[in-house]
């Protein structure tokens, strides 16, 4: 019963060292940060990188405007930038609370940066890497 205990405790530590091993070992290898803003002011919305072959990865931009993009698609990405439901974008209206439960302040973008074809692009590289966007109306 010794014997049988001490394997199971040996093969339980090495489970445990394989499992975490995997799970950190890859994780925020590849990340894009940045910063969100229109006229100086935080964007409330989601990030969407837009890969050359349409694979799309998408971060919730914080209230303070910043997010971050896990693993992103590599090389050149185009770069949408999507509202809340309930947020009106500048000009339309005062800039509403979002749905309900988000907490979010701040701005919303305008309507033309949700198109994958809004001229905002990126080449990502791979490691961590910054790309700060600032919207104009």
């Amino acid at each position: 019963m010794d014997r049988a205990a001490r394997s199971l405790g040996l093969v339980l530590a090495l489970a445990s060292l394989v499992w975490a091993a995997g799970c950190g070992g890859s994780k925020g290898k590849n990340e894009v940060t940045g910063k969100v803003t229109l006229d100086g002011q935080p964007v409330v919305g989601n990030v969407v990188f837009v890969g050359s072959d349409g694979k799309e990865v998408m971060a919730l931009i914080r209230p303070d405007g910043t997010y971050t993009i896990p693993e992103p698609p590599m090389g050149e990405v185009k770069i949408k930038v999507i509202g809340l439901v309930g947020l009106a974008p500048p000009g339309q209206g005062s800039a509403a609370a979002p749905a309900a439960g988000a907490g979010a302040s701040g701005v919303a973008p305008p309507e033309k940066y949700a198109s994958a074809d809004n001229g905002l692009t990126f080449n990502v590289t791979g490691g961590k890497q910054t790309k700060d966007l600032p919207l104009t109306k």
